[in-house]
Formats: C-alpha cells, structure tokens, sequence
C-alpha cells in the first residue's frame, strides 16, 4: 500500500506548465499538470491507453480531435488514446489535472517535466 497527499504535486512555474508523477507502477502512471493561466499542453496522442483526468482546481478547454471541450473544477473526462487531445488554461486562476494512464505507451509519458 502506497499513501500520499495530491497537494504536494500541486506546483506551477511561471515558465510553463508542470507535471508530476504521484504513482507509476507496471504499465500504469497517476499525475498531475499543473497550469497557470495562459498555459497549455499541445496536441497529441496516448496510443494503446485510455486517459482519464479529473479538474482538482480551475478551469479550460480541450480539444479533442478539433472540438473544443470546456472543463471546470470537479470535471471528469475519459478520452480515448487514439484521439488528439490538447488543453489550455484560458480562466483567470490557476488549473491542476488529476491525471491516469492505464498503460503507458512508454517511458516518456511516466516523467516530471
């Protein structure tokens, strides 16, 4: 058993967004991104996973395979890993995304940027 608390992933950089790995285990990864306002995460893909996200605090849009999907606090999403998923913190507060990968596609997606 693992036990940890999701405000000590909470970290934004005036730079650009955050990520931060909370579990990673076998194929699986749990993390949050973190975004000021303004900040975005460009288009791409998760092959071969589902990805679920939770909005713990503020608000934005993504877009997924070009429709813009707007999402706010307490939101849930399930996007499927062949779709083209990108967001942007386009509120005026700061936005974190719980994130999971039941499968990582690979090493990539399982590292804090």
């Amino acid at each position: 058993m693992k036990q940890t608390n999701l405000q000590k992933f909470i970290e934004y950089s005036e730079e650009r967004f955050t990520k931060r790995i909370i579990f990673k285990e076998g194929e699986s990864t749990v993390f949050v991104l973190n975004f000021a306002p303004k900040q975005a995460l460009p288009v791409h893909k998760h092959p071969g996973t589902n990805v679920y996200i939770l909005v713990v605090e503020g608000e934005g849009t993504f877009t997924v395979d070009g429709e813009a999907v707007k999402a706010k606090k307490k939101d849930l999403l399930l996007f499927a890993g062949e779709e083209e998923l990108a967001f942007v913190n386009d509120g005026q507060e700061n936005t974190s995304l719980y994130v999971m990968l039941n499968k990582i596609p690979d090493e990539r997606y399982a590292q804090n940027i």
